[in-house]
């Protein structure tokens, strides 16, 4: 088992977070994990990225070889674009629909659907609506995690549970939020990919 992903977005969108759950539930799966973090411009609205590479066997680098990714997990449309090249010929591209728009010439959006349709493994979720409707947007990080659950290749109850470990400190509505946003985000993707 071998899941090479890069986690994309913008500063403050909770990238971090998400290698974090992603992190902590391979470790209790007995899998190896290595992590490679560009925070980027975080504080003024940059780009974020991280490669999260996971197996059952050592992982010598932190960093992934273009072409050979399984998956770019998104919480920005235009962002996911920008590691393309990464990507191998089965992987996946899943992304949130909702642009954060933090530059005056931010490309046309639905040109930038338009590239992400033309990957032919690619889902676009509105995770800041489904988010909302789960009861804050800012659980919308989540909500994608929820969405690529299915091609991480990590039993979901450990998911689940490193939500309850990391948020934890929160309380227990924040827990319970998290966890709820990930379960609608997976449903939303199978909804998607069965359409």
């Amino acid at each position: 088992m071998k899941t090479d992903i890069i986690l994309a977005g913008v500063g403050g969108q909770g990238i971090l977070s998400i290698a974090a759950v992603i992190g902590m539930a391979a470790i209790d799966n007995d899998l190896y994990v290595k992590q490679a973090e560009v925070h980027g411009m975080s504080q003024r609205g940059g780009a974020v990225q991280s490669h999260l590479r996971i197996s059952d066997q050592p992982v010598h680098s932190d960093l992934i070889p273009a072409g050979s990714c399984d998956m770019i997990l998104s919480v920005e449309p235009m962002e996911s674009l920008r590691y393309v090249s990464f990507l191998s010929e089965k992987g996946w591209l899943i992304t949130n629909s909702k642009p954060f728009v933090n530059i005056n010439d931010y490309p046309d959006v639905e040109k930038i659907y338009g590239e992400i349709r033309n990957i032919p493994n690619s889902l676009l979720i509105d995770a800041d609506a489904i988010a909302a409707e789960v009861g804050s947007r800012k659980v919308s990080n989540i909500v994608m995690l929820g969405a690529s659950a299915d091609y991480l290749g990590i039993d979901f109850s450990s998911l689940e549970q490193s939500i309850r470990v990391i948020f934890g400190r929160k309380g227990e509505e924040i827990v319970q939020m998290n966890i709820n946003a990930l379960n609608t985000g997976k449903k939303a993707a199978r909804v998607q990919s069965v359409s």
